[in-house]
């Protein structure tokens, strides 16, 4: 997946505040490196991959589950950048397959820079969703930068929380 010579820096993109968190990262860290930027989404269909099993589907199927993920990926873009950009050189990677596996193989050269979010982990949620990043982190043959969620996230995951619950919100702890 590799593209012309030069300095990359990958990351890893799904639309989530964390890797949204992780792009801005990504795209500092490109600048600092004079370096081009790939934006990486990694798209699965819906039940798995089917035709792998062995299972009929249509080619038009395939193709508007591929131009789903690459409209999240605008979409993610254009949340993180505005209309601006990122102010580096962009490349835009949509790949079908698991997000580990579809990010080291973008990733595959021993002086890129492989970025993803961290992400919030619990004990659960680790039992029930595999880390992207500790795959990455595992198996990647060039430096991975693990970018934790941001401090926002942390407050809206506590707003939500106390609204799932239907628990009173003091107005003075978001001003402060």
């Amino acid at each position: 997946m590799g593209g012309p010579l030069g300095r990359r820096v990958v990351a890893g993109v799904s639309g989530s505040l964390g890797s949204l968190t992780a792009l801005h990262r990504a795209a500092a860290e490109a600048r600092v490196r004079g370096a081009e930027l790939w934006a990486v989404l990694a798209w699965e269909p819906p039940g798995g991959d089917i035709p792998r099993r062995g299972g009929p589907c249509p080619p038009s199927l395939t193709a508007n589950w591929r131009r789903m993920a690459s409209e999240r990926l605008t979409e993610a873009l254009d949340t993180a950048f505005g209309g601006y950009g990122p102010g580096v050189p962009l490349q835009r990677l949509v790949a079908p397959g698991k997000p580990g596996k579809v990010l080291l193989a973008a990733a595959d050269r021993s002086d890129d820079l492989l970025v993803i979010g961290a992400g919030a982990r619990g004990m659960l949620r680790r039992a029930v969703w595999p880390s992207v990043s500790r795959y990455c982190v595992a198996r990647a043959s060039c430096t991975v930068l693990t970018v934790p969620p941001s401090p926002l996230h942390q407050a809206l995951a506590t707003v939500h929380r106390r609204n799932v619950w239907k628990l009173p919100l003091s107005t003075r702890e978001l001003a402060d």
